[in-house]
């Protein structure tokens, strides 16, 4: 099942995520609709808050990134098939690499991109959709939509990152989006 996304202003996206258990209610099927309202938003990465969960969840598809990139992209990233993975009661044990910059984006405040500095690897340790615990590092496009994801179950968002005269210019455009004044291609949950 295809489900809303949360747009910015929503305080759920300000909220730090709670670890959750094997018992968690509906987890497959929870599991199953964030790939499902990832692919049919055309994203690459879906954290719990933005389907209005308070959990620490967040699935990444950094394949896609890699099956879409033009000719002279390839081979340019170390992380290149990329992964399909689902990440529960996450944390980030490392930060390493220099940071780089990328434009990005979130299903949560469409319409805007903007160059982000990020390190080039992280260290994760999480437990998948069968609580098998893992610590692993990823690198490139990949560590960079962990990050990003990351993010989201610790209550901060891509635009957090831009200088202050960046996110002054892009107030008028947040505050449209908070206000419902934004559409996106999927369906969007707004703050009341």
């Amino acid at each position: 099942m295809i489900l809303p996304i949360v747009a910015y202003g929503a305080d759920i996206l300000r909220t730090t995520g709670k670890e959750i258990t094997p018992d968690y209610p509906n987890l497959g099927k929870l599991i199953t609709d964030m790939w499902e309202t990832m692919y049919a938003s055309s994203g690459v990465g879906l954290a719990a808050p933005q389907i209005n969960k308070d959990i620490r969840l967040f699935i990444i598809d950094s394949a896609q990134v890699f099956e879409n990139q033009d000719e002279d992209e390839k081979g340019k990233y170390p992380d290149e098939p990329g992964i399909k993975q689902v990440f529960i009661n996450a944390k980030v044990t490392a930060l390493n690499g220099e940071e780089w910059a990328y434009n990005e984006g979130c299903l949560s405040i469409p319409k805007i991109r903007e160059d982000v500095m990020r390190n080039e690897s992280v260290t994760i340790s999480y437990v998948d959709e069968n609580f098998k615990p893992f610590e692993k590092t990823f690198n490139g496009i990949t560590a960079r939509i962990i990050l990003h994801e990351y993010d989201h179950i610790e209550g901060k968002l891509f635009i957090d990152y831009l200088k202050p005269l960046k996110k002054k210019m892009l107030h008028g455009k947040l505050t449209d989006i908070s206000k419902g004044k934004v559409r996106a291609d999927y369906k969007m949950i707004f703050p009341k």
